[in-house]
């Protein structure tokens, strides 16, 4: 029951972070895209801090907890986000789809090397289907791949630099609450990158008046609740079920986004998208260890023979 909890809270966070990624596109065709990056996660900072406020979970980090804090912003906020969008803009949505669907299986093989997590054949089954059915889905959109280009190794490190940080998280939530890891991570993560955007967009501060109510609405769904909330439960899975089982459900990421660019951005689902969705909805059954839970409860139920 507690794993189907954590199952659930997963499904619903990557649905918010599929919409998000619509909502992403719309606010960096107004604003310049580490500027309002670095804003967007310091507003979700503040947010985390404020829940943890009312819940009386707040503290200052102790030890080791600031090697990880550090470490977890220089991963999951700074060179993520920073790579993400630099590779992006030097290479094909294909290339740039494909290399992302391989963050859980790299989390997958960072949680074995590192935790010493054990993956099962099952889920390892779990994690090929998956990553096949995000390839299908982005090649459907695109047709072609490109050749390979500097920005497809800047996408490799933005999803290699989270798969890190998610070990991180996982190591640090042994004495620190994933939610308050959160915070404390996008708190510096969000600092560096704002030092870092003054440096890379001059002048970005002063385009942020062009905004109208409508896009500060946008951001503020993607600040509050995509961010700081999404971020928060999905760590806190993190926490519960393990580095490994947590990220096969990022690949369910990729169809929400789709579904959502269709809804608000008018962009177009094909065939292989949903050939890609059964891929993906069965990686998630096998990799996230739900489909191993399904046949225990079975058998517990089967009476002996004679």
């Amino acid at each position: 029951m507690k794993d189907l909890k954590v199952i659930i809270t997963l499904v619903l966070v990557m649905f918010t972070w599929g919409i998000n990624v619509s909502a992403l596109k719309y606010l960096v065709t107004y604003f310049d895209p580490i500027t309002i990056t670095s804003l967007r996660i310091m507003v979700a900072a503040s947010s985390v801090f404020i829940i943890l406020f009312v819940l009386k979970k707040i503290r200052l980090p102790r030890n080791k907890e600031w090697l990880y804090i550090l470490g977890g912003a220089t991963t999951n906020v700074v060179l993520h986000h920073y790579f993400l969008a630099e590779g992006l803009s030097k290479t094909s949505a294909a290339n740039g789809g494909l290399i992302l669907g391989l963050g859980p299986l790299l989390t997958a093989t960072l949680s074995v090397l590192i935790l010493r997590e054990r993956v099962t054949f099952v889920r390892s089954l779990g994690f090929l289907f998956g990553g096949i059915g995000v390839g299908v889905i982005v090649l459907a959109g695109s047709g072609t791949i490109g050749k390979i280009s500097f920005g497809d190794i800047e996408i490799f490190l933005s999803i290699a630099s989270q798969a890190l940080s998610f070990i991180l998280i996982k190591k640090a939530s042994q004495t620190m609450d994933a939610k308050l890891l959160t915070g404390y991570m996008f708190l510096f993560g969000s600092m560096i990158l704002f030092i870092v955007s003054l440096v890379k967009e001059p002048g970005s501060l002063g385009r942020l008046n062009s905004g109208t109510p409508s896009i500060w609405a946008i951001f503020f769904f993607s600040a509050l609740l995509a961010t700081a909330v999404g971020h928060m439960m999905y760590n806190s899975a993190i926490e519960k079920i393990g580095a490994a089982r947590s990220s096969i459900f990022l690949n369910l990421n990729t169809f929400f986004s789709l579904i959502a660019a269709s809804l608000f951005l008018g962009e177009t689902i094909y065939l292989a998208h949903y050939i890609g969705l059964a891929l993906i909805v069965a990686g998630v059954l096998f990799g996230s260890g739900s489909l191993e839970a399904i046949i225990r409860n079975r058998n517990k139920h089967v009476p002996p023979v004679g």
